[in-house]
């Protein structure tokens, strides 16, 4: 069961560029930046209200964030869900018939663990499950 839009992920070309604009957008300062090697990724995060907006800038060009930008420009990249269980939602999610585009949950940015629907089965949007990591992890 999903709770609230965790965070919105916005893929940029710099995060330090990007950071600037929406530090003056937003009108707070970012609270963490994070680099995700498995992703090949560097994060930015603010909190608005209840919700982060999370930048996600390539380390590498053959990252999903480069791929990205190249195919699609600079722009919302996926909306992330809280769930209480991602191991249950996944398999959820399976049984009404959402294609996961990885099978079992992986280390996210922010002290999560992430899985993804594939975005032909959610009208173009990438999803994003993640649900905080067990303090035993």
């Amino acid at each position: 069961m999903t709770h609230k839009i965790e965070h919105i992920g916005i893929a940029v070309n710099n995060l330090e560029e990007s950071g600037s604009l929406f530090s003056k957008l937003l009108g707070v300062l970012p609270y963490k930046q994070e680099a995700v090697a498995g992703e090949r990724v560097n994060t930015l995060f603010f909190m608005v209200g209840e919700t982060k907006i999370e930048l996600l800038e390539a380390t590498s060009p053959d990252s999903v964030i480069a791929k990205f930008i190249e195919k699609k420009g600079e722009g919302i990249h996926h909306l992330a869900f809280e769930v209480t269980d991602i191991h249950a939602e996944m398999k959820r999610m399976e049984a009404e018939g959402f294609r996961l585009l990885n099978t079992t949950p992986k280390n996210g940015a922010d002290n999560k663990l992430v899985c993804f629907l594939h975005p032909k089965d959610t009208n173009g949007v990438l999803v994003e499950l993640c649900m905080e990591k067990p303090s035993d992890m």
